[in-house]
């Protein structure tokens, strides 16, 4: 009898330890990363960007909202929020207050799909099928049918009271003690919203650096930035994987990205011109698949230091 039921109880036990870990514990566990770039053009002084991204905000998230809010004490130079705050409706109130410390330094955002429509109970095998056929997103699926489409103007019209500069397929501008820093942004690829067309051109020489910022790294959008000659791209989407293998790593990146870049820093040629990439894990889940294993949610510090 032992031997028989010995160890597929043995498997389950283990099992469910995971699973009470990743919801219980892992999810909660909100970590920072801290990583220096050297992008800036020769005898510039450092910079400090502070990434935030895929907060996911359900209602009632307190450790959530005071460990957003205790980044302010890292002073960072500016902010950049890469987008999915929302992963509820009534979340814009929390997610501006959790924001609101950070919202009195410079800043900018763009938008993900999860600010735009709220999240839907899907079978997490399909991350893997999508992977398997090269379909991610709107980006070779169906159209959502009967999505909830969440106040993503009334989280818009608080970045914009705060400051914040709204990248929505756009370009701008932030000035941090004498230095101008340009900032070309997308809509998000992962629901086709991207119009690279709009702002391509490459940086301006006006300015003494710019960067390119996106919700979703998929590779056209890598192609184009990296090719236009930004020096620096930073986005989120991927959740770092968000269920990964001790000494393996991700399975998926949720879009055509490889997994070897699923977060972190790295780097992404075009045309013969080499970019540094930052893809954030993020700091939440959709509120339907709450766990994480073998990658804590996190936002990142990134000290910008000059060329060698």
């Amino acid at each position: 009898m032992r031997a028989r039921y010995g160890i597929p109880l043995g498997i389950m036990a283990a099992g469910a330890a995971g699973l009470a870990y990743s919801v219980g514990f892992e999810a909660r566990s909100f970590r920072l990363r801290r990583v220096t770039v050297p992008v800036l053009p020769p005898g510039m002084h450092p910079l400090r960007v502070l990434q935030v991204s895929d907060i996911h905000m359900v209602g009632g998230q307190r450790k959530k909202q005071c460990w957003l809010r205790s980044l302010a004490g890292l002073r960072p130079d500016f902010v950049i929020n890469t987008g999915d705050n929302l992963s509820d409706p009534e979340g814009v109130p929390e997610v501006l207050d959790a924001l609101g410390p950070l919202m009195e330094f410079p800043g900018a955002y763009v938008f993900g799909s999860n600010d735009y429509y709220g999240p839907k109970l899907r079978n997490p095998a399909r991350y893997l099928m999508e992977k398997a056929s090269g379909r991610h997103g709107l980006n070779g699926n169906a159209p959502a049918v009967g999505a909830i489409h969440n106040p993503w103007e009334d989280l818009r019209d608080g970045f914009d009271e705060a400051g914040w500069v709204n990248l929505t397929n756009t370009r701008g501008a932030l000035k941090i003690d004498g230095v101008s820093i340009g900032l070309t942004g997308l809509d998000d690829p992962h629901i086709k919203r991207d119009r690279y067309a709009e702002v391509a051109g490459g940086p301006t020489a006006s300015y003494d650096f710019s960067l390119g910022v996106v919700h979703a790294p998929y590779l056209r959008v890598l192609d184009a930035f990296a090719a236009d000659d930004y020096p620096l791209i930073l986005a989120g989407h991927t959740h770092g994987g968000q269920l990964c293998i001790p000494f393996y790593g991700a399975l998926v990146t949720n879009c055509d990205l490889d997994t070897d870049r699923v977060k972190g820093l790295s780097t992404h040629t075009a045309e013969g011109r080499t970019s540094y990439l930052h893809v954030s894990a993020g700091c939440g889940t959709n509120r339907y698949t709450p766990v994480r294993f073998a990658c804590p949610p996190e936002a990142t510090l990134l000290t910008l230091v000059p060329r060698s």
